[in-house]
Protein backbone atom coordinates (compact mmCIF):
# COMPACT_ATOMS: atom_id res chain seq x y z
CA UNK A 1 0.00 0.00 0.00
CA UNK A 2 2.71 2.45 1.08
CA UNK A 3 4.52 1.92 -2.77
CA UNK A 4 1.87 2.33 -4.51
CA UNK A 5 0.85 5.42 -2.13
CA UNK A 6 4.54 6.96 -3.11
CA UNK A 7 3.95 6.50 -6.95
CA UNK A 8 1.08 8.69 -6.51
CA UNK A 9 -1.89 6.16 -6.44
CA UNK A 10 -4.68 5.89 -3.63
CA UNK A 11 -4.37 2.68 -2.12
CA UNK A 12 -6.51 0.77 1.12
CA UNK A 13 -7.20 -2.02 2.37
CA UNK A 14 -10.61 -3.74 2.00
CA UNK A 15 -12.99 -5.77 1.95
CA UNK A 16 -13.15 -9.06 4.42
CA UNK A 17 -9.66 -8.27 6.32
CA UNK A 18 -10.95 -4.56 7.50
CA UNK A 19 -14.17 -6.66 8.38
CA UNK A 20 -11.98 -9.37 10.83
CA UNK A 21 -9.73 -6.72 12.01
CA UNK A 22 -12.41 -4.77 13.43
CA UNK A 23 -14.58 -7.97 14.92
CA UNK A 24 -10.78 -8.72 16.59
CA UNK A 25 -10.63 -12.11 14.37
CA UNK A 26 -7.40 -13.30 12.20
CA UNK A 27 -7.98 -12.27 8.87
CA UNK A 28 -7.21 -15.20 6.18
CA UNK A 29 -5.67 -12.62 3.80
CA UNK A 30 -5.72 -9.23 2.71
CA UNK A 31 -7.11 -7.68 -0.38
CA UNK A 32 -5.54 -4.25 -1.71
CA UNK A 33 -8.29 -1.70 -3.37
CA UNK A 34 -6.22 0.92 -5.40
CA UNK A 35 -6.32 3.23 -7.95
CA UNK A 36 -3.66 1.96 -9.87
CA UNK A 37 -4.29 0.15 -13.30
CA UNK A 38 -3.49 -2.92 -13.70
CA UNK A 39 -0.38 -2.35 -15.80
CA UNK A 40 0.53 0.13 -13.49
CA UNK A 41 0.17 -2.22 -10.93
CA UNK A 42 2.97 -4.51 -12.75
CA UNK A 43 4.98 -1.61 -13.30
CA UNK A 44 5.25 -1.29 -9.29
CA UNK A 45 5.74 -5.11 -8.24
CA UNK A 46 8.03 -7.09 -10.41
CA UNK A 47 6.49 -10.25 -8.34
CA UNK A 48 3.28 -9.51 -9.86
CA UNK A 49 0.86 -11.06 -12.20
CA UNK A 50 -2.11 -10.22 -13.72
CA UNK A 51 -5.24 -12.46 -13.86
CA UNK A 52 -8.71 -12.62 -14.98
CA UNK A 53 -10.83 -11.81 -17.46
CA UNK A 54 -13.98 -10.93 -15.82
CA UNK A 55 -11.95 -8.38 -14.03
CA UNK A 56 -8.53 -7.95 -14.02
CA UNK A 57 -6.66 -8.19 -11.08
CA UNK A 58 -3.03 -8.32 -10.47
CA UNK A 59 -1.52 -10.74 -7.56
CA UNK A 60 1.50 -9.66 -6.22
CA UNK A 61 3.10 -12.29 -4.43
CA UNK A 62 5.47 -12.02 -1.35
CA UNK A 63 6.85 -16.00 -0.24
CA UNK A 64 4.51 -18.15 0.18
CA UNK A 65 1.87 -15.59 0.41
CA UNK A 66 -0.63 -13.63 -2.53
CA UNK A 67 -1.58 -10.19 -2.27
CA UNK A 68 -4.64 -9.51 -4.19
CA UNK A 69 -4.79 -5.36 -5.73
CA UNK A 70 -7.84 -4.93 -7.74
CA UNK A 71 -8.64 -1.41 -9.29
CA UNK A 72 -11.26 0.29 -7.98
CA UNK A 73 -14.33 -0.77 -10.16
CA UNK A 74 -17.43 1.96 -11.15
CA UNK A 75 -20.92 1.24 -11.25
CA UNK A 76 -22.30 -0.12 -14.59
CA UNK A 77 -25.47 0.94 -16.06
CA UNK A 78 -27.05 0.82 -12.32
CA UNK A 79 -30.53 2.31 -13.50
CA UNK A 80 -31.13 -0.05 -16.26
CA UNK A 81 -30.46 -3.02 -14.47
CA UNK A 82 -32.60 -1.83 -11.36
CA UNK A 83 -34.94 -1.31 -14.05
CA UNK A 84 -34.74 -4.63 -15.67
CA UNK A 85 -35.11 -6.08 -11.80
CA UNK A 86 -38.14 -4.99 -11.24
CA UNK A 87 -39.33 -6.25 -14.75
CA UNK A 88 -38.37 -9.76 -13.59
CA UNK A 89 -39.73 -9.29 -10.21
CA UNK A 90 -42.86 -8.14 -11.85
CA UNK A 91 -43.30 -10.77 -14.90
CA UNK A 92 -45.54 -8.58 -18.00
CA UNK A 93 -46.99 -6.14 -14.83
CA UNK A 94 -48.96 -7.11 -12.16
CA UNK A 95 -52.20 -9.48 -11.87
CA UNK A 96 -55.77 -8.16 -11.21
CA UNK A 97 -55.04 -8.62 -7.17
CA UNK A 98 -52.41 -6.12 -7.93
CA UNK A 99 -49.65 -8.29 -6.31
CA UNK A 100 -46.36 -8.59 -8.26
CA UNK A 101 -45.98 -11.99 -10.12
CA UNK A 102 -43.25 -13.85 -8.12
CA UNK A 103 -40.19 -14.85 -10.79
CA UNK A 104 -40.01 -18.21 -12.60
CA UNK A 105 -38.17 -20.67 -10.17
CA UNK A 106 -35.67 -21.11 -13.56
CA UNK A 107 -35.48 -18.13 -15.30
CA UNK A 108 -32.00 -17.34 -15.92
CA UNK A 109 -30.72 -14.24 -15.06
CA UNK A 110 -31.16 -11.33 -17.39
CA UNK A 111 -28.12 -10.39 -19.33
CA UNK A 112 -28.22 -6.84 -18.41
CA UNK A 113 -27.46 -7.97 -14.82
CA UNK A 114 -25.12 -10.97 -14.59
CA UNK A 115 -21.96 -9.45 -15.18
CA UNK A 116 -19.99 -11.36 -17.56
CA UNK A 117 -16.92 -7.95 -17.74
CA UNK A 118 -16.38 -5.76 -15.53
CA UNK A 119 -12.56 -3.92 -16.75
CA UNK A 120 -14.35 -0.28 -15.76
CA UNK A 121 -12.71 1.43 -13.51
CA UNK A 122 -13.81 4.25 -10.76
CA UNK A 123 -13.49 6.05 -7.37
CA UNK A 124 -13.13 4.44 -4.06
CA UNK A 125 -16.69 5.16 -3.24
CA UNK A 126 -18.05 3.77 -6.64
CA UNK A 127 -16.14 1.00 -5.85
CA UNK A 128 -17.64 0.29 -2.18
CA UNK A 129 -20.81 0.52 -3.45
CA UNK A 130 -19.92 -2.15 -5.89
CA UNK A 131 -19.45 -4.72 -3.31
CA UNK A 132 -21.66 -7.48 -1.90
CA UNK A 133 -22.33 -6.35 2.23
CA UNK A 134 -22.23 -3.42 3.94
CA UNK A 135 -19.57 -5.55 6.20
CA UNK A 136 -17.47 -6.01 3.59
CA UNK A 137 -17.40 -2.53 1.99
CA UNK A 138 -14.72 -0.90 4.32
CA UNK A 139 -12.00 0.74 3.16
CA UNK A 140 -8.81 1.02 5.77
CA UNK A 141 -6.40 4.19 4.92
CA UNK A 142 -2.83 3.35 6.05
CA UNK A 143 -1.92 6.81 5.97
CA UNK A 144 -4.17 8.93 7.85
CA UNK A 145 -4.89 5.64 10.18
CA UNK A 146 -8.70 5.89 9.52
CA UNK A 147 -11.53 3.15 8.64
CA UNK A 148 -13.61 4.55 5.45
CA UNK A 149 -16.95 3.76 5.19
CA UNK A 150 -19.41 4.91 2.54
CA UNK A 151 -21.92 1.89 3.41
CA UNK A 152 -22.81 1.60 6.72
CA UNK A 153 -20.32 -1.43 7.56
CA UNK A 154 -19.67 -0.20 11.02
CA UNK A 155 -23.04 0.20 11.74
CA UNK A 156 -23.81 -3.27 10.82
CA UNK A 157 -21.06 -4.83 12.44
CA UNK A 158 -21.84 -3.52 15.75
CA UNK A 159 -25.61 -4.82 15.17
CA UNK A 160 -24.39 -8.43 14.33
CA UNK A 161 -26.37 -7.50 10.68
CA UNK A 162 -25.54 -9.09 7.26
CA UNK A 163 -27.18 -6.22 4.64
CA UNK A 164 -27.18 -6.42 0.43
CA UNK A 165 -25.60 -3.03 -0.41
CA UNK A 166 -28.51 -2.12 -2.72
CA UNK A 167 -31.47 -3.96 -3.99
CA UNK A 168 -29.96 -7.98 -2.67
CA UNK A 169 -32.34 -9.30 -5.72
CA UNK A 170 -30.39 -7.00 -8.20
CA UNK A 171 -27.26 -7.97 -6.69
CA UNK A 172 -28.04 -12.08 -6.21
CA UNK A 173 -28.64 -11.81 -9.71
CA UNK A 174 -25.42 -9.83 -10.77
CA UNK A 175 -23.52 -12.62 -9.16
CA UNK A 176 -25.58 -15.89 -7.63
CA UNK A 177 -22.65 -16.84 -5.36
CA UNK A 178 -23.75 -13.71 -3.35
CA UNK A 179 -26.36 -16.25 -2.07
CA UNK A 180 -24.22 -18.40 -0.80
CA UNK A 181 -21.53 -15.73 0.69
CA UNK A 182 -24.82 -14.38 2.89
CA UNK A 183 -25.53 -17.31 4.39
CA UNK A 184 -21.52 -18.34 5.20
CA UNK A 185 -21.02 -15.13 6.92
CA UNK A 186 -24.14 -15.39 8.96
CA UNK A 187 -23.39 -18.88 10.49
CA UNK A 188 -19.38 -18.01 10.63
CA UNK A 189 -19.25 -14.21 11.99
CA UNK A 190 -22.87 -15.35 13.88
CA UNK A 191 -24.83 -12.01 12.30
CA UNK A 192 -28.11 -12.26 11.31
CA UNK A 193 -29.58 -11.66 7.80
CA UNK A 194 -31.16 -9.13 6.95
CA UNK A 195 -35.37 -9.20 6.03
CA UNK A 196 -34.45 -7.81 2.73
CA UNK A 197 -31.76 -10.20 2.14
CA UNK A 198 -34.25 -13.16 3.39
CA UNK A 199 -36.48 -12.22 1.18
CA UNK A 200 -34.34 -12.26 -1.51
CA UNK A 201 -33.16 -15.53 -0.62
CA UNK A 202 -36.64 -17.09 -0.89
CA UNK A 203 -37.25 -15.29 -4.66
CA UNK A 204 -34.48 -16.39 -6.47
CA UNK A 205 -32.95 -19.07 -4.33
CA UNK A 206 -33.05 -21.43 -7.44
CA UNK A 207 -30.81 -19.11 -9.79
CA UNK A 208 -27.89 -20.06 -7.67
CA UNK A 209 -27.91 -23.41 -10.07
CA UNK A 210 -26.90 -20.28 -12.70
CA UNK A 211 -23.86 -20.02 -11.02
CA UNK A 212 -20.28 -21.63 -12.52
CA UNK A 213 -19.86 -24.81 -11.16
CA UNK A 214 -16.18 -24.68 -10.65
CA UNK A 215 -16.79 -21.62 -8.39
CA UNK A 216 -18.97 -23.08 -6.44
CA UNK A 217 -17.09 -26.51 -6.03
CA UNK A 218 -14.38 -23.59 -4.97
CA UNK A 219 -16.92 -22.06 -2.02
CA UNK A 220 -17.28 -25.93 -0.69
CA UNK A 221 -13.72 -26.11 -0.39
CA UNK A 222 -13.44 -22.41 1.49
CA UNK A 223 -16.22 -23.62 3.73
CA UNK A 224 -15.34 -26.90 4.78
CA UNK A 225 -11.94 -25.03 5.11
CA UNK A 226 -12.95 -22.64 7.72
CA UNK A 227 -13.71 -24.30 11.17
CA UNK A 228 -17.43 -23.87 10.70
CA UNK A 229 -18.66 -25.95 8.19
CA UNK A 230 -20.92 -27.77 10.32
CA UNK A 231 -22.86 -24.54 10.93
CA UNK A 232 -22.65 -23.70 7.71
CA UNK A 233 -24.23 -26.66 6.34
CA UNK A 234 -26.61 -26.52 8.57
CA UNK A 235 -27.53 -23.07 7.28
CA UNK A 236 -27.45 -23.42 3.75
CA UNK A 237 -30.05 -26.48 4.10
CA UNK A 238 -32.16 -24.61 5.88
CA UNK A 239 -32.33 -21.80 3.12
CA UNK A 240 -32.65 -24.23 1.14
CA UNK A 241 -29.90 -23.80 -1.46
CA UNK A 242 -28.27 -27.04 -1.05
CA UNK A 243 -31.34 -28.70 -2.75
CA UNK A 244 -29.98 -26.38 -6.07
CA UNK A 245 -26.59 -27.25 -6.00
CA UNK A 246 -26.07 -30.61 -4.29
CA UNK A 247 -29.39 -32.33 -4.47
CA UNK A 248 -27.36 -35.88 -3.23
CA UNK A 249 -26.23 -34.05 0.06
CA UNK A 250 -29.73 -32.43 0.42
CA UNK A 251 -31.21 -35.60 0.51
CA UNK A 252 -28.45 -37.46 3.22
CA UNK A 253 -28.11 -34.78 5.61
CA UNK A 254 -28.18 -36.62 8.62
CA UNK A 255 -26.45 -37.20 11.77
CA UNK A 256 -23.49 -39.25 10.46
CA UNK A 257 -23.13 -35.91 7.76
CA UNK A 258 -22.76 -33.02 10.40
CA UNK A 259 -20.48 -35.73 12.80
CA UNK A 260 -18.02 -36.06 10.04
CA UNK A 261 -17.99 -32.03 9.40
CA UNK A 262 -18.37 -31.67 13.10
CA UNK A 263 -14.73 -33.93 13.39
CA UNK A 264 -13.27 -31.77 10.29
CA UNK A 265 -14.02 -28.87 12.03
CA UNK A 266 -12.16 -29.62 15.57
CA UNK A 267 -9.38 -30.72 13.39
CA UNK A 268 -9.21 -27.33 11.58
CA UNK A 269 -9.68 -25.51 14.87
CA UNK A 270 -6.35 -26.78 16.21
CA UNK A 271 -4.01 -24.76 13.75
CA UNK A 272 -4.19 -20.75 13.76
CA UNK A 273 -4.51 -20.69 9.79
CA UNK A 274 -5.73 -24.23 7.67
CA UNK A 275 -3.00 -26.25 7.44
CA UNK A 276 -1.36 -27.76 4.20
CA UNK A 277 -3.15 -30.94 5.58
CA UNK A 278 -6.53 -29.91 4.66
CA UNK A 279 -6.66 -31.53 1.19
CA UNK A 280 -9.11 -31.10 -1.93
CA UNK A 281 -9.00 -34.41 -1.41
CA UNK A 282 -9.51 -34.87 2.58
CA UNK A 283 -11.80 -32.07 2.56
CA UNK A 284 -14.40 -34.38 -0.65
CA UNK A 285 -13.83 -37.31 1.60
CA UNK A 286 -15.75 -35.44 4.77
CA UNK A 287 -18.44 -35.26 2.54
CA UNK A 288 -18.81 -38.36 0.31
CA UNK A 289 -18.20 -40.77 2.65
CA UNK A 290 -20.63 -39.41 5.28
CA UNK A 291 -23.24 -39.64 2.16
CA UNK A 292 -22.21 -43.00 1.34
CA UNK A 293 -21.54 -42.48 -2.40
CA UNK A 294 -18.12 -44.44 -2.99
CA UNK A 295 -19.82 -47.34 -1.48
CA UNK A 296 -23.13 -46.86 -3.88
CA UNK A 297 -20.80 -46.14 -6.55
CA UNK A 298 -18.14 -49.20 -5.75
CA UNK A 299 -21.19 -51.66 -5.57
CA UNK A 300 -23.11 -50.49 -8.63
CA UNK A 301 -20.34 -50.49 -11.00
CA UNK A 302 -17.19 -51.37 -9.30
CA UNK A 303 -14.16 -49.55 -8.83
CA UNK A 304 -12.55 -51.07 -12.16
CA UNK A 305 -15.24 -49.07 -14.14
CA UNK A 306 -13.73 -45.31 -12.83
CA UNK A 307 -16.77 -44.16 -11.96
CA UNK A 308 -16.56 -41.11 -9.95
CA UNK A 309 -19.72 -39.09 -8.51
CA UNK A 310 -20.43 -35.47 -8.92
CA UNK A 311 -22.32 -33.54 -5.97
CA UNK A 312 -25.36 -32.08 -8.01
CA UNK A 313 -24.24 -29.90 -10.56
CA UNK A 314 -20.64 -30.14 -9.81
CA UNK A 315 -18.07 -32.56 -11.48
CA UNK A 316 -15.80 -33.74 -8.59
CA UNK A 317 -11.86 -34.03 -10.16
CA UNK A 318 -11.34 -37.34 -10.65
CA UNK A 319 -8.04 -37.16 -9.45
CA UNK A 320 -9.13 -36.67 -5.88
CA UNK A 321 -11.85 -39.12 -5.81
CA UNK A 322 -8.79 -41.72 -7.07
CA UNK A 323 -6.86 -40.32 -4.26
CA UNK A 324 -9.29 -40.50 -1.77
CA UNK A 325 -10.37 -44.31 -2.66
CA UNK A 326 -6.51 -45.13 -2.31
CA UNK A 327 -6.43 -43.24 1.28
CA UNK A 328 -9.24 -45.22 2.49
CA UNK A 329 -8.21 -48.48 1.70
CA UNK A 330 -4.50 -47.67 3.60
CA UNK A 331 -7.16 -47.12 7.23
CA UNK A 332 -6.85 -50.61 8.33
CA UNK A 333 -3.03 -50.85 7.96
CA UNK A 334 -2.62 -47.98 9.98
CA UNK A 335 -4.70 -49.43 12.80
CA UNK A 336 -2.23 -52.41 12.96
CA UNK A 337 0.45 -51.39 14.91
CA UNK A 338 1.77 -55.09 15.28
CA UNK A 339 3.03 -54.94 11.60
CA UNK A 340 6.33 -55.67 10.78
CA UNK A 341 8.91 -52.53 10.76
CA UNK A 342 9.95 -52.90 6.99
CA UNK A 343 6.27 -52.99 6.09
CA UNK A 344 5.56 -49.92 8.31
CA UNK A 345 8.55 -48.06 6.50
CA UNK A 346 7.32 -48.87 3.06
CA UNK A 347 4.02 -47.55 4.38
CA UNK A 348 5.66 -43.98 5.41
CA UNK A 349 6.87 -43.72 1.50
CA UNK A 350 3.76 -44.33 -0.39
CA UNK A 351 2.65 -41.20 -1.78
CA UNK A 352 -0.56 -40.77 -0.36
CA UNK A 353 0.86 -41.70 3.11
CA UNK A 354 0.11 -37.78 4.47
CA UNK A 355 -3.88 -37.67 3.26
CA UNK A 356 -4.18 -40.86 5.07
CA UNK A 357 -2.73 -40.33 8.50
CA UNK A 358 -4.62 -36.81 8.25
CA UNK A 359 -7.67 -39.06 7.62
CA UNK A 360 -6.91 -41.82 10.45
CA UNK A 361 -6.22 -38.17 13.20
CA UNK A 362 -9.73 -36.50 12.10
CA UNK A 363 -11.66 -40.01 12.08
CA UNK A 364 -9.62 -42.76 12.92
CA UNK A 365 -10.42 -42.43 17.06
CA UNK A 366 -6.99 -43.98 17.54
CA UNK A 367 -4.42 -40.89 18.84
CA UNK A 368 -2.24 -43.19 20.19
CA UNK A 369 -1.60 -44.58 16.79
CA UNK A 370 -1.31 -41.16 15.21
CA UNK A 371 1.46 -40.63 17.33
CA UNK A 372 2.78 -43.16 16.88
CA UNK A 373 2.60 -42.74 12.97
CA UNK A 374 4.12 -38.90 12.95
CA UNK A 375 6.78 -40.25 14.95
CA UNK A 376 8.03 -42.66 12.60
CA UNK A 377 7.15 -40.26 9.44
CA UNK A 378 9.68 -37.55 11.07
CA UNK A 379 12.71 -40.37 12.08
CA UNK A 380 12.47 -42.22 8.72
CA UNK A 381 14.91 -40.88 6.10
CA UNK A 382 13.80 -41.10 2.01
CA UNK A 383 14.98 -44.25 0.86
CA UNK A 384 17.66 -44.49 -1.07
CA UNK A 385 18.52 -45.85 -4.30
CA UNK A 386 20.60 -48.60 -5.00
CA UNK A 387 23.92 -46.37 -5.68
CA UNK A 388 23.09 -45.33 -2.16
CA UNK A 389 22.01 -41.72 -3.40
CA UNK A 390 18.53 -40.49 -1.67
CA UNK A 391 15.64 -41.24 -4.23
CA UNK A 392 14.52 -38.36 -5.90
CA UNK A 393 18.00 -36.86 -5.66
CA UNK A 394 21.48 -36.31 -7.19
CA UNK A 395 24.05 -37.65 -5.10
CA UNK A 396 27.64 -34.85 -4.93
CA UNK A 397 29.89 -37.28 -4.73
CA UNK A 398 31.55 -38.18 -7.81
CA UNK A 399 32.35 -41.95 -6.78
CA UNK A 400 28.96 -42.63 -6.27
CA UNK A 401 28.02 -41.43 -9.66
CA UNK A 402 27.72 -43.38 -12.95
CA UNK A 403 30.14 -41.64 -14.95
CA UNK A 404 29.12 -41.55 -18.81
CA UNK A 405 32.05 -42.82 -21.46
CA UNK A 406 33.00 -40.09 -23.85
CA UNK A 407 32.21 -41.06 -27.08
CA UNK A 408 35.76 -40.32 -28.97
CA UNK A 409 35.08 -37.54 -31.68
CA UNK A 410 36.25 -39.42 -35.13
CA UNK A 411 38.74 -37.72 -37.15
CA UNK A 412 37.82 -36.28 -40.66
CA UNK A 413 38.89 -37.82 -43.74
CA UNK A 414 40.29 -34.28 -44.47
CA UNK A 415 42.29 -33.84 -41.69
CA UNK A 416 44.27 -37.31 -42.12
CA UNK A 417 45.03 -36.30 -44.98
CA UNK A 418 46.64 -33.40 -43.72
CA UNK A 419 48.37 -35.40 -40.92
Amino acid sequence: MYRLQQLGHTAYLVGGSVRDLLLGRRPKDFDIGTSALPHDIKRAFRNCWIIGRRFRLAHVKFGTKTIEVATFRRQIQLEAAEENAAEQLNGNGDDASGDAKPLPPMAPPSRDLLIERDNQYGTPEEDAFRRDFTINGLFYDPAERTVIDYVGGIEDLRAGAVRSIGDPVMRFQEDPVRMLRAIVMSERLEFKLDALVIEALDKIGPHIRHAAPARLLEEYYKILRSGAAERVFSGLARASLIEHISPEMEEGLSEEFFESLSRLDAYRLRFDTAPETLTNTILLGSLLVPLGMLDQAHRRYGIQQQYYPALGRLPLPRKDVERLTHLLSLQPRLSDLDAPARAQQSLVHRGVFRDALTWFEIYGDHPAAARHWHALRNETPPPQSPNGNYAGGQGHDHDDQRRRRRRRRRRSYRTMLQQ
